[in-house]
């Protein structure tokens, strides 16, 4: 529930100027940048973290992050979420049911705000963050249905469309049709984003893969891993530790999947290319 005056964009048009670099005239156009602002979540009434986000599909970001963040278990874990608008930013208040709320606040950690890594506020290597890994069956999948939803990416992408600055995420059954697909100017929030939305519609996690349009880093595999999916795909490479956890979860991790071709880093045995054509 969004509280407080107009609605929240996904993007705002600017003024800029084109400036070629032979020797034609500079022209003026208008050119569409994707909203970028602080997201303060608050758990019980205390702030927990700030994230810097699109604002759209927050509640799927409340329920993604809280999951990949240890703080839930489950949807039923979380009994509101409000949005609420002030100067600086927006404010994500979770409502959580007395018992994961009392465990939230024995474990909270104080963090005054994230960035891409994802790691500010640890001040220990043994809180690197990890998940307990899937207790399901691997799926196996064609290399015709990773295809087949790596090409219908592209048109699935309104926002990146418009501004070219955003990253995606995305669910396809294991047939390759794209269920879900979330957008954000941070790939971790992309990627709660659509959690959240797979958690909220109680979406079976054995029954599809995900997709990010990045580099795809140890948290992302670790974010996939508390969803309990068994299969990441990522546009660019991974890191070393991305594929040492994407190995630890036995999580199939494929890696710079392009229209011609992928990279199977981990899980190779369950990846089939006799159906393509």
């Amino acid at each position: 529930m969004h509280r407080g005056g107009c609605p929240l964009r996904a993007s705002e048009d600017v003024s800029t100027v084109i400036v070629p670099f032979d020797e034609g005239d500079a022209s003026a156009a208008s050119r569409a940048v994707p909203v970028e602002t602080a997201i303060n979540l608050i758990y019980g009434g205390l702030p927990f973290a700030v994230m810097m986000a699109t604002p759209t599909d927050l509640e799927d970001f409340a329920y993604g992050f809280s999951l990949t963040e240890g703080i839930v278990e489950h949807s039923g874990d979380i009994r509101a979420v409000r949005v609420a608008k002030e100067e600086r930013g927006l404010r994500l208040e979770i409502d959580l049911v007395s018992e994961r709320l009392h465990a939230h606040l024995a474990r909270r950690r104080a963090l005054a705000g994230r960035t891409g890594c994802g790691l500010c506020g640890i001040d220990d290597l043994a809180a690197l963050p990890s998940s307990r890994s899937p207790e399901h069956a691997a799926p196996r999948l064609s290399a015709t249905a990773i295809a087949r939803a790596l090409t219908a990416l592209d048109d699935a992408q309104p926002l990146n469309r418009e501004t070219h600055a955003v990253h995606a995420a995305a669910w396809a059954d294991l047939d390759g049709r794209l269920i879900v697909v979330r957008e954000d100017v941070g790939r971790h929030n992309a990627l709660d984003k659509l959690i959240g939305a797979l958690l909220r519609s109680g979406t079976p996690a054995n029954e599809g893969f995900v997709i990010v349009t990045s580099r795809c880093s140890f948290e992302l595999v670790e974010k996939v891993a508390a969803f309990g999916a068994r299969t990441l795909i990522a546009i660019s490479a991974p890191t070393s530790l991305a594929l040492e956890r994407a190995r630890q979860h036995d999580i199939t991790l494929i890696g710079i999947a392009r229209r011609d071709s992928m990279t199977v880093f981990h899980g190779r045995e369950r990846v089939t290319v006799d159906a393509m054509i």
